[in-house]
């Protein structure tokens, strides 16, 4: 036995061709009231052999010889119920057609007419053999006659079948063909496409690859040129706005287009977060605009996002209403989580680059602080220990007496200056902090403060909360508590300023840093931020984004000002800070 990737179509030509002469024999019988069990053992084995090659064809497989085996069997049973039933004077002798038309499927002309020879012969022997002798009877002629023009005639139809089975396996193969070409190439499509949204990083080209790449996986079919009716397009967020990235066949007004997403199919898309296949889309309130979909009856819509993250939109349209088909929109699927993954990439990939010019930025802003606080503090210090040794050395000569308080003076002044300088070096690199800890650190710099500055600071931290933060983030609390001190001690002129970490609901925690000083008009400073100075409070934001976190500053003119920063301290209490609804 073997298997083939099809099956034969003139098998179940012949098969059916079977169970049609096996009913009408079993028709006729009945109808003659010659029915008997026991001579109709020929049909039930016929019946069972079809069974048989149905089964065969279903798989696609065939017998060794199966073509001459199946004209054997069949003119072997058709033979023996013949006899069985009666010979020639029996009800069900045109049954005998069958193995005709079985070497007619098979073998045409010749083999039609070699068996309805055979078929004669039996006709002749089971004559002889009633009788004894040959005798050339009507039934006999008739039969005789019969089988032979009907082995010519199926014969003859038996060829043209042939060539009409042929031809129709050739279309077939053909079209079958033709169908794996078209689903290597989109298969091939599919794969340039992971290979060039991975390979590259920038986003421009990363929208184009995804629009030509999925066109390609929509038309594989080198017979066709393609359709130039599809419209197609990237649309992604600036803040609240749809803007084009990426499009073909748009207009250059519908370039500039930007859309709120805020009704209509756009909403509704966002609204669900899953695929959506859409009719009328040029009477869409928002997508109408877009010239280019006036004249679509179709359009599919793929959401760009991953998790809580939305990215945009990637848009098919065409004038077909029956265009996307199941096999189509599959395709578009693919090429849209293919592209979802390449334009977080790719956001990843921009926001590193605009995180390291950012930390470029803050080096250079720390490098101008450091030099800022030591012309201000320990330069200025030096200068003037230099300027009263000078005064002291002239006053030894003079008034020895004047000369020695002066000399108290530069020590005391020395002192202070070797304090802010040690101050100076422990905020740039608190080696507590690696050593002991947070809280250590913490009421480190608030001895300092007092020492330094005489400037009363306050800590109060949960020891347990502490033991929870890994060290990244009490490295970032720590300078996000040193800015917001700085900050209090140099503006607010307070008597004291609080610094407490603590918990406020499961998962997250609460950085306070309140003074009691003058207070200021945020919203106003908020204004005017980029005429300062200062980079204080963008200092302040900055370094809380480093731990997900959330900034709040409440002050007023005369009322002090409180600073709190909330930090998560796992991914769902992050995404239910960020996210409370």
């Amino acid at each position: 036995m073997r298997t083939y990737d099809s099956p034969y179509l003139a098998d179940g030509f012949a098969i059916f061709l079977r169970w049609v002469t096996l009913i009408g024999m079993l028709i006729s019988i009945g109808m003659s009231g010659r029915f008997s069990l026991a001579a109709a053992w020929p049909l039930l084995l016929l019946t069972l052999w079809n069974l048989g090659m149905t089964f065969l064809v279903a798989f696609s497989a065939r017998l060794s010889g199966h073509r001459l085996i199946n004209v054997a069997v069949d003119l072997t049973l058709t033979v023996a119920f013949f006899l069985l039933q009666g010979g020639v004077v029996g009800a069900a002798t045109w049954g005998m057609i069958l193995p005709i038309l079985t070497a007619a499927v098979y073998f045409e002309l010749w083999g039609s007419i070699l068996v309805a020879v055979l078929l004669v012969a039996v006709l002749a022997g089971e004559s002889w053999w009633r009788s004894g002798v040959l005798s050339l009877s009507y039934p006999l002629m008739l039969w005789s006659v019969i089988f032979v023009v009907l082995g010519i005639l199926f014969g003859i139809l038996g060829q043209r079948l042939a060539v009409h089975l042929q031809k129709t396996y050739q279309t077939w193969q053909e079209k079958r063909e033709r169908e794996k070409h078209i689903e290597n190439e989109r298969l091939r499509a599919i794969y340039e496409l992971s290979s060039a949204l991975s390979a590259t990083l920038n986003y421009k080209r990363v929208l184009d690859a995804a629009i030509d790449l999925s066109y390609r996986a929509l038309n594989p079919d080198p017979e066709q040129n393609g359709d130039d009716r599809l419209v197609s397009a990237v649309l992604l967020f600036k803040g609240d706005q749809l803007y084009v990235g990426s499009a073909r066949r748009f207009t250059n007004a519908d370039l500039k287009v930007t859309l709120p997403a805020a009704e209509g199919t756009l909403k509704k898309v966002f609204d669900e977060g899953e695929p959506l296949l859409a009719s009328g889309v040029g009477y869409d309130p928002e997508l109408g605009r877009i010239i280019a979909l006036r004249s679509c009856m179709s359009a599919y819509f793929f959401p760009l996002r991953s998790g809580l993250n939305v990215y945009g939109v990637l848009l098919f349209a065409h004038p077909d209403p029956n265009y996307f088909t199941p096999d189509r929109t599959h395709i578009l699927d693919i090429v849209g989580r293919q592209a979802v993954i390449a334009i977080q990439n790719a956001r990843l990939y921009q926001d590193l680059l605009e995180e390291r010019n950012r930390m470029v930025e803050v080096h250079e802003e720390a490098r101008k602080k450091l030099a800022r606080d030591l012309h201000d503090g320990p330069t200025q210090s030096v200068s003037a220990i230099a300027m009263r040794i000078n005064l002291a050395r002239k006053l030894i000569e003079r008034n020895p007496q004047m000369a020695v308080q002066e000399l108290v003076k530069i020590e005391e002044l020395a002192h202070r200056t070797t304090k802010e300088i040690r101050h100076m070096l422990f905020t740039l690199r608190p080696l507590i902090l690696e050593s002991q800890g947070l809280i250590a650190a913490l009421q480190a710099m608030a001895d300092k403060m007092r020492e330094t500055f005489n400037q009363e600071v306050c800590i109060q931290v949960d020891p347990k909360l502490v033991s929870q933060l890994e060290m990244g983030k009490q490295g970032v609390i720590f300078y996000i508590t040193e800015e917001a001190v700085n900050n209090a001690r140099k503006h607010a002129h307070a008597s004291l300023i609080e610094v407490r970490l603590q918990p406020v609901e499961p998962g997250i925690a609460l950085l306070e840093i309140a003074d009691n000083g003058v207070g200021f008009d945020v919203a106003a400073v908020d204004r005017s931020y980029d005429q300062r100075g200062s980079l204080g409070m963008i200092n302040l934001r900055e370094r809380t984004e480093l731990v997900n976190g959330l900034l709040q500053i409440d002050s007023a003119p005369g009322k002090g000002t409180r600073v709190k920063v909330y930090i998560p301290l796992t991914e769902e209490a992050a995404d239910r800070l960020h996210h409370p609804n």
